[in-house]
């Protein structure tokens, strides 16, 4: 694929990112433009490989090969009609996906990979421009109503995939606007909010209908969706936070990062936030309980509010700056990662472990208690004399999700639960009751983007089989 030799001839070149100074004081996105034809170079880099193992690292098992030859080839359209082949919207993955097909690339066994993500946002940035995404409406209509609870990924793509298939589909939205984490959980500095409104509204003349400020189970009686609908996906995601109780969790001052982050989307899309719910890093030392994702979102947002200090806390130890043994190729690699709102500064400790909060005579949190901790085969046991004080007058708490928010919908409709708290679904994706479907992270846990899109299309393909069988 792509230019026989282009491995051998080309390097791995990745857009460059804004200046720090300059992306700190603004949410736009981080990355300055990219050349029409420096992407096609990196196209020319994907070998011909004979099994592309970039395709089972990608849960969506994106053609990638092809469109990266095409491309190479300057076939801008052909390739967009591949990448939408097996993935609806490429305009979130090709941006906050952390891209496991380049961790599968056979390039990667001793050179840096192929720049997969790039040519792939590339594509997509490329067919808006030239006008090429329109709605794909369907020629005939079942007939049959299918409500989807839930705006995210995994409930935008079984939607739309299920009005294609010419079923009438109505999504429901607790929140006020469409796109559930992709809206208010992914800062505007990773992912632009417009690319989200011209989906919404490309699925809108599809047919599909949104409601927002519909909460199922809360104001939308469950009972009216078994009454009205032939079929239920449940694709609400993963909202219950993992917490920390400890000694002075009640102190002001400690919030979950899902308070802090939705907040100032709300704010950066227009809306009034009240002086008594805004949650500011403004000026604050400020400590992040949690390395991952979320943790450097939140890292980034608090630099844009300009923070006085931002301290990010890791229980994991130190990972090693090139891909652990114990993660050979093609497996998704252990090593350090460092994310754009790492450059922007902060300071991340890794083996520590809060003991317990500390804070004033007004109820405020000014302290964490910490101790390092040994590795996960000791149970992250407390090393004696290394316990330490952060100051502190914001904490948030970024540890990921413990499954589904128990309660409400998924008591009334009387769903059986996996081991984990997540709903349980057969390999046809549908729960333990008849016709109630689930996809995304509600189904499987806190995960990526890119499984929430195939979990989406996949639970899409089984509800379509089940009304047309019925």
């Amino acid at each position: 694929m792509g230019k026989i030799t282009g491995f051998l001839e080309y390097q791995r070149e990745v857009p460059a990112r804004r200046p720090v100074p300059e992306r700190i004081n603004d949410w736009f996105e981080i990355y300055q433009p990219f050349e029409d034809g420096r992407v096609r170079t990196q196209g020319a880099r994907c070998m011909d490989c004979g099994l592309p193992f970039c395709h089972t690292g990608c849960p969506l098992n994106n053609l990638i090969p092809d469109w990266n030859d095409l491309v190479y080839r300057d076939r801008w359209q052909d390739a967009i009609r591949k990448l939408h082949a097996t993935n609806n919207f490429p305009d979130f993955t090709g941006r906050i996906c952390p891209a496991p097909c380049e961790a599968a690339c056979v390039l990667g066994i001793n050179e840096p990979p192929v720049t997969i993500k790039v040519i792939e946002r590339a594509i997509i940035d490329h067919a808006w421009k030239e006008g090429w995404i329109k709605p794909q409406i369907a020629a005939v209509k079942s007939g049959k109503r299918v409500a989807v609870v839930g705006s995210g990924p995994a409930g935008m793509a079984a939607a739309q995939q299920l009005a294609r298939a010419g079923h009438d589909v109505t999504v429901f939205e607790k929140a006020d606007r469409i796109g559930g984490l992709l809206r208010y959980g992914i800062p505007d500095f990773k992912l632009e909010k417009h690319h989200i409104d011209r989906r919404v509204e490309q699925m809108e003349a599809e047919g599909v209908e949104f409601i927002t400020n519909a909460h199922v189970g809360g104001n939308v009686p469950v009972e009216d969706l078994k009454r009205d609908f032939h079929a239920i996906v449940l694709a609400g995601g993963a909202e219950a936070p993992r917490d920390l109780k400890l000694p002075g969790r009640e102190l002001k001052g400690i919030h979950f990062a899902m308070e802090f982050l939705p907040l100032n989307n709300k704010r950066n899309a227009g809306d009034h936030i009240a002086d008594a719910q805004w949650i500011s890093a403004s000026g604050k030392n400020v400590v992040i309980i949690g390395g991952g994702d979320t943790g450097a979102d939140c890292l980034g947002t608090s630099h844009r509010h300009k923070a006085a200090h931002v301290t990010q806390f890791e229980i994991m130890p130190e990972p090693p700056p090139e891909r652990a043994g114990s993660t050979p190729w093609p497996l998704w690699p252990l090593m350090l990662r460092h994310e754009s709102s790492h450059e922007e500064g902060g300071q991340r400790e890794w083996a520590i472990s809060t003991a317990r909060f500390a804070g004033n005579g007004r109820g405020e949190v000014t302290e964490l208690h910490t101790v390092n901790v040994g590795p996960p085969e000791t149970k992250f046991a407390a090393i004696p004399g290394t316990e330490r004080v952060f100051k502190a007058d914001l904490v948030l708490l970024a540890m990921g999700f413990t499954g589904p928010v128990r309660g409400g919908m998924i008591d009334q409709l009387g769903v059986e639960l996996d081991g984990r708290g997540n709903v349980k679904a057969d390999a046809n994706y549908m729960s333990s009751v008849p016709g109630v479907f689930a996809a995304g992270d509600m189904r499987r846990g806190q995960s990526l983007v890119v499984w929430a899109i195939a979990e989406g299309r996949k639970a899409a393909d089984s509800v379509d089989r089940y009304l047309r069988a019925s």
